[in-house]
């Protein structure tokens, strides 16, 4: 009978001293600076699927699709955030995010995004032309998304 061997199927978090290690970084909408502080981590999604930054990752630029993130601040709490598509650039001296809408759970219009999912899955239901069809999957995603963020507790 043969032994099984436990096969580790995780990455392997970052050392402790890394984790509390944090890094400038600055998130911007086309309205507002959403947020310009040191951070521990910040959870996202990029095109290649879900990230995790901590202090000292490489230099890359990537482009941010629409997701339920995250952001672990200098004090270690974990806060849910919405970020529409956009695009993050980690340098040597921070981390830039540039996005098209970012909003923190306590800021999301449940209404608004609740009529805005129900236009959407209208336009789904009606449309005929795939521009449409396309534009209204994008809106009921970001509807669907921000619900999630709001919903979430921090």
């Amino acid at each position: 009978m043969m032994s099984e061997k436990k096969v580790q199927t995780e990455i392997f978090p970052p050392s402790p001293s890394l984790m509390s290690a944090t890094f400038k970084l600055e998130i911007y909408t086309p309205y507002r600076l959403f947020y310009n502080d040191d951070a521990a981590a910040i959870v996202l999604h990029i095109s290649d699927g879900e990230i995790c930054l901590y202090a000292g990752h490489s230099l890359f630029t990537a482009p941010v699709k629409t997701c339920a993130g995250r952001i672990r601040g200098k004090d270690g709490a974990w806060k849910n955030v919405f970020f529409a598509d956009g695009i993050i650039e980690v340098k040597k001296t921070k981390t830039v995010l540039l996005v098209d809408a970012a909003n923190w759970t306590h800021e999301i219009d449940t209404e608004r995004a609740e009529a805005a999912k129900k236009d959407a899955e209208a336009t789904l239901a009606e449309s005929a032309f795939k521009f449409e069809q396309t534009a209204a999957k994008k809106k009921l995603h970001r509807a669907e998304i921000r619900l999630r963020v709001a919903h979430q507790e921090n």
